[in-house]
């Protein structure tokens, strides 16, 4: 067996070489053998050499004195990269003194000063950060390494240890500290690490903000010395001997927020768990994709007892058993087979990525996604808890939300993509929410947060006494059916490069035509904020737009018949083989 893994690994891995390794494509090949394997002694030896090079991934993050394999930069949800290559012990360190600098810089910096939330160094010191990191392997590791720079400036640190994304947000909130750190690349594949950095209102950083962290920080990686860094500082120094360390129950800030926000949104929180753990009439299945948020489900929905609640893939497992760790058709399938077999009028569904700011739910009959529960919480908000207001939506997102605002009389704020966008509106909007299954409600965090998804689709179904599939069927009878879908390509191109490529884009503008299966459709409408928008004479749409997070371009299409998607899918793609990023 020995000589049959050591077979298998040896083109990744180069004996003593941390930078020449292929650590993770090692583990991806001994996860597929652990997988396939019927014989749990065989299983149990794929593990331990799963375990092995695990191993080696946490010596190269620890040794790894070097530079990121890419170089260091924030977009649209934080700095994303390769665990051991690109997130070690020391560049999470350089990046979290280039954190610190950024608030020194603000003492006379006007601009940063507005957007960080704080007045000084000094209050930034004594209102502190809390720190936590998702399942991923190494969280632990890296956490303590931003702790112990934190700890060396005396900055107060509540200390979070792994948490969902919502939960850390509310935490800075009811702390009133004075920014979040949360190691996590969020849903990205398992050999991914990621540094998500929220200032004082508890959201994702400013784009002013994370242009300064990025520029400061590649400044530092070249450096021997690195301002807030003491030579001597000892990066695996024990928590319990450093100084200004608190426990923080992020859960329990959350829980405490929710009932805090009741005035703006009507979320009952207590009662509506009582009535969930003594409903009979209800079951509920939670996919929790083996991410952070599989040991706090149960307490979220008040310990309800297994005959009400289903927890799958809530074991701890950072290879993620070999799926991309997403809110995905694919992957919500398993929780629809486990609805099937229960024998109850309401059934609710849902899929959480591993840092828990992504949800999509299903009714055991059909998956509903962002795109439709976005708009149906609105409804419910506006006409059921009778809270009025705008609807705030990314400019990728279905138009089903325009639509009901359009008939409620209110107002539509649609900004790029990014949950950073809604700055503007929150806690002026009802519902902020974005096709890649992220949402917050007013009265509660500015961070996309699975959570209060879960708690408001368990309010919708027992206040309507309805599957979310049929409310969904009402809402769409009345305000239309929109039929939305995405895709993406990676590329190798990058930066200014490839935004130079999609510019040939351009030549399409208001009057032009596309052909979309067999018939010409002129563009009536181009929406340009955030890639190009192609809205046609009939209400579909195109987009195209480079990633925030990955290198790919991805691009997004609404038709208003269901066989209409297929088409401006394959119109999508037409256009990027034109641009040369697809053949």
């Amino acid at each position: 067996m020995r000589n049959l893994i050591a077979a298998k690994i040896s083109p990744y891995i180069i004996p003593n070489d941390h930078p020449a390794s292929q650590y993770f494509a090692a583990i991806k090949t001994l996860v597929v053998e652990r997988k396939q394997s019927q014989d749990p002694e065989k299983r149990q030896q794929w593990q331990e050499a799963i375990e092995e090079v695990y191993d080696l991934i946490a010596d190269e993050m620890v040794t790894n004195a070097g530079e990121p394999s890419q170089a260091i930069k924030f977009g649209t949800s934080g700095w994303r990269g390769t665990l051991g290559k690109d997130l070690f012990l020391k560049s999470v360190a350089v990046v979290t003194a280039a954190i610190l600098a950024l608030y020194k810089e603000a003492e006379t910096n006007s601009a940063l000063h507005s957007s960080l939330g704080v007045k000084s160094f000094a209050e930034m010191q004594e209102r502190g950060c809390v720190v936590g990191f998702d399942n991923r392997f190494g969280g632990p590791m890296l956490a303590l390494a931003v702790v112990n720079v934190l700890a060396a400036n005396k900055v107060k640190v509540w200390y979070a240890g792994e948490a969902t994304t919502g939960a850390l947000s509310a935490s800075v909130l009811m702390h009133k500290a004075a920014f979040s750190i949360n190691l996590t690349p969020s849903h990205n594949p398992l050999e991914y690490g990621g540094f998500k950095y929220n200032a004082a209102d508890a959201g994702p950083a400013a784009e002013i903000l994370t242009d300064a962290i990025t520029s400061i920080a590649c400044d530092y990686i070249q450096r021997e010395v690195v301002p807030f860094l003491p030579s001597s500082l000892d990066l695996r120094h024990p928590l319990d001997d450093l100084p200004e360390i608190y426990e923080e129950d992020a859960l329990a800030s959350w829980q405490g927020l929710i009932r805090q926000g009741f005035a703006k949104h009507g979320i009952e929180y207590h009662s509506l768990l009582i009535n969930y753990c003594q409903n009979e009439q209800i079951f509920v299945c939670i996919d929790a994709v083996h991410g952070a948020s599989r040991d706090y489900i149960k307490a979220l929905l008040g310990d309800p007892g297994s005959k009400r609640l289903t927890l799958l893939r809530n074991n701890t497992d950072p290879t993620f058993d070999g799926i991309a760790p997403e809110p995905s058709s694919t992957n919500m399938q398993l929780a629809m087979q486990t609805l099937a077999k229960q024998q109850v009028p309401l059934k609710l569904g849902a899929i959480i990525d591993p840092d828990g700011d992504r949800i999509r739910f299903t009714d055991g009959v059909v998956e509903i996604s962002m795109n439709q529960f976005g708009a149906m919480a609105y409804h419910f908000l506006h006409e059921v808890k009778g809270k009025k207001g705008m609807v705030a939506k990314t400019v990728a997102t279905s138009n089903l939300a325009n639509a009901v605002a359009k008939k409620l009389g209110e107002q539509v704020f649609e900004p790029k993509v990014g949950f950073k966008e809604f700055k503007p509106v929150i806690n002026k909007a009802l519902v902020c929410f974005e096709e890649s299954d992220g949402i917050t409600v007013i009265g509660h965090t500015p961070e996309k947060d699975a959570f209060i998804g879960l708690i408001l689709a368990l309010d919708m179904v027992l206040t309507l006494k309805k599957p979310l599939g049929a409310y969904l069927e009402e809402i769409e009878d009345k305000y239309g059916h929109y039929y939305p879908a995405k895709d993406g390509v990676t590329v190798s191109q990058q930066g200014e490069a490839l935004l130079s490529t999609l510019s040939s884009l351009e030549q399409y503008t208001v009057g032009s035509s596309l052909i979309v299966g067999t018939e010409t459709k002129k563009i009536a409408e181009v929406i340009a904020i955030d890639g190009r928008k192609m809205v046609l004479e009939d209400g579909s749409w195109i987009m195209i737009r480079p990633s925030g997070t990955e290198p790919k371009v991805r691009f997004y299409v609404e038709a208003r018949d269901p066989e209409g998607t297929g088409l401006l899918v394959e119109t999508a793609k037409s256009l990027l083989a034109e641009t040369g990023l697809l053949p």
